[in-house]
C-alpha cells in the first residue's frame, strides 16, 4: 500500500480536525441518478472486505440529523430548490463529521455513493451559482479517488424503463418542471446534471469510467483501478 497521504479539506476546514490522524482511504463513486452507483458500491464494499479492509458504506440522505427530514420532505414532493440545496449540504456535513472523519480516524476504507458533486451538480441544474455552492462545499475533505461513471442521457432512460419502468419525480426534476412530463424532464435535467459534472472532471481530478457497459464490466474496471490504488489483487 502506498504511504500515507494526509487528507486535506478544499476549503476551511473543520474545527478541532488533525488530518494527520486520518489514517483510512476516502473513495467516492459519483454519477447521475440510474448509472448504477449504488449496485457498484455494494459490490465493491464486498470485495475489500474480502480483501480484509474495514469498509463504511455510505451515501447522500443517511444522516441521523437530515436525513429522515429529506426523504419525508421527497414523499410529499415539498423540498424548494435552495431547500433542497441545504438540507443535502446539511446531511453531508453531519455525515462527514460523525460517520466519515471517524471511519477514517480508525483506518476504514470509506465507500461513498456520490459526495459533494452530486449536491453541487443539482444545486448548478437548478440554476444556482457554481462559485457560490463550491464554495458552500468547501468544507468537504478531498477524496483519495473520485470514480465518475459517466453515460450519456439514453442510457439512463434505458436503465430506468428496462429497472424500475417508471420514471421518479426527483430524478425527473420535476420540482422545476424541465419538461412536459415525467420522461421529457428527466431527460432535460439529467443532461443538465451530465454537464455540470463533466466540468468537474479536471478541477476536482476525476477518474472517469464508462458507464455504459454492463455493470460487470464496471465493476472489473472499477476493481483494476481500486487495486493499483491499493495495491489490492482483483481476486483472492
Amino acid at each position: 500500500m502506498p504511504a500515507h497521504v494526509p487528507l486535506q479539506f478544499y476549503g476551511e476546514p473543520l474545527p478541532g480536525i488533525d488530518t494527520s490522524e486520518l489514517q483510512g482511504k476516502l473513495i467516492v463513486i459519483e454519477g447521475p441518478d440510474a448509472v448504477g452507483r449504488s449496485t457498484q458500491v455494494t459490490q465493491l464494499r464486498l470485495w475489500l472486505e474480502h480483501m480484509g479492509h474495514a469498509v463504511l458504506d455510505t451515501g447522500m440522505a443517511r444522516s441521523a440529523l437530515a436525513g429522515k427530514g429529506i426523504q419525508q420532505a421527497k414523499e410529499g414532493n415539498t423540498l424548494a430548490p435552495l431547500t433542497m440545496t441545504l438540507f443535502y449540504t446539511t446531511d453531508f456535513a453531519d455525515r462527514l463529521e460523525n460517520e466519515i472523519i471517524p471511519a477514517l480516524r480508525a483506518g476504514f476504507v470509506v465507500l461513498t455513493d456520490r459526495y459533494i458533486f452530486s449536491i453541487m451538480a443539482r444545486a448548478i441544474a437548478r440554476g444556482w451559482d457554481p462559485k457560490w455552492i463550491a464554495d458552500v462545499a468547501g468544507f468537504a475533505l478531498i477524496p483519495h479517488a473520485v470514480y465518475y461513471l459517466r453515460a450519456d442521457v439514453p442510457d439512463l432512460v434505458s436503465r430506468v424503463v428496462l429497472g424500475r419502468g417508471a420514471f421518479d419525480y426527483w430524478e425527473s426534476g420535476m420540482d422545476m418542471r424541465f419538461g412536459k412530463d415525467m420522461h421529457d424532464s428527466f431527460v432535460k435535467y439529467q443532461a443538465k446534471l451530465i454537464r455540470a459534472l463533466d466540468r468537474m472532471v479536471k478541477p476536482y481530478n476525476f477518474d472517469v469510467i464508462d458507464a455504459s457497459k454492463p455493470p460487470d464490466a464496471i465493476f472489473k474496471e472499477l476493481q483494476k483501478r481500486i487495486s493499483g490504488f491499493y495495491d489490492t489483487p482483483t481476486s483472492g
